[in-house]
């Protein structure tokens, strides 16, 4: 064979030789650079779990609180929806939507409403039939913490308190026209709502009450001639039982029971009649809510709502190569 062809041959095998390595060598950068790149995809990816993980979280803490309005009213003694025999006696109360009052589930619990000027905590005592959801309406005196009364109608977020601080042990109310045969039991001062009465008697045996739009508990065959001993849960699940609840209508029984964080038991106080009346400003007129008749005096209007919820916008990295 010619020599010129044998130095043909040799070149083009050392050419094919040397695209080979070329081709090796490119495809060993491109196979160790690949990895670093997946790997920084997948720690973007990683990390965008987590922001959006975290935005989860904030929505959750941001649902906690609810963004409304509020106005003031007075309240007639004794005529809230809740039926408690007075307003708490700083006066620090407020009323809800029907459909925040839920057919007295939010009764005696207590809310801490912030608006323009401060916060203030306040009882839930009473229902706003022509409050729409998020609108509540407050006592005169708690508007007065937030904002001015001239103010009428203000932007207020709020929030329901878990365990606040009770200012008395719990005591309970035997409604009027209660008898060996028809019973309805009053919870005051538990803090959180309740969400569930029994009542035993020497003539009967533990018995669940059903509880009215009107925030009394009903046995409504009666449970005898008493006395009660009476087990109340709250929604938390703090539970009080307490003995010796005379069958005496129209009066408040003290227990010397505090339903959580109590320290020794107090002596039972003596029971008090109707609480009088209070003096209320300008013209009354009636509202019409769920259970006993309520008169109701509103000083700031009562427009349509405008709820801002909360928009949280997260961006996610995003990988390139």
């Amino acid at each position: 064979m010619p020599r010129r062809r044998l130095l043909s041959i040799e070149l083009g095998g050392a050419a094919t030789l040397c695209a080979i390595a070329v081709a090796v060598a490119v495809g060993i950068s491109q196979a160790t650079s690949w990895p670093a790149c997946a790997s920084a995809v997948s720690q973007n990816q990683t990390s965008g779990q987590a922001v959006s993980q975290n935005q989860t979280s904030v929505q959750a803490v941001s649902q906690s609180q609810t963004s409304g309005q509020a106005t003031h009213y007075v309240l007639q003694p004794g005529n809230g929806n809740c039926s408690y025999p007075a307003a708490n006696t700083d006066q620090m109360y407020t009323a809800l939507s029907p459909a925040e009052y839920g057919s007295a589930a939010a009764c005696g619990s207590y809310l801490e409403v912030t608006g323009p000027d401060g916060s203030v905590t306040v009882e839930v005592v009473d229902q706003c039939p022509e409050c729409r959801p998020a609108h509540i309406d407050l006592s005169e005196q708690a508007f007065a913490r937030i904002a001015q009364l001239s103010a009428g109608l203000v932007p207020v977020t709020y929030h329901t308190i878990i365990d606040p601080p009770l200012p008395a042990p719990l005591s309970l109310r035997v409604k009027e026209g209660s008898s060996p045969y028809w019973l309805a039991l009053l919870p005051i001062g538990s803090g959180n709502p309740i969400t569930s009465v029994r009542v035993s008697s020497a003539s009967h045996g533990w018995q669940d009450l059903a509880r009215a739009s009107y925030n009394y508990w009903l046995a409504p065959s009666g449970m005898g001639a008493g006395p009660f001993t009476v087990q109340l849960t709250d929604s938390v699940g703090h539970q009080a039982t307490v003995a010796g609840i005379s069958l005496t209508p129209g009066v408040v029984q003290g227990t010397g029971r505090w339903m959580y964080g109590a320290g020794a038991p107090v002596a039972a106080a003596a029971p008090t009649g109707p609480t009088a009346a209070r003096t209320t400003h300008g013209p009354a007129p009636m509202r019409t809510p769920a259970g006993p008749s309520v008169a109701r005096t509103t000083h700031s209007p009562a427009p349509m709502r405008t709820t801002a919820s909360p928009n949280l916008a997260v961006a996610s990295p995003r990988a390139s190569c």
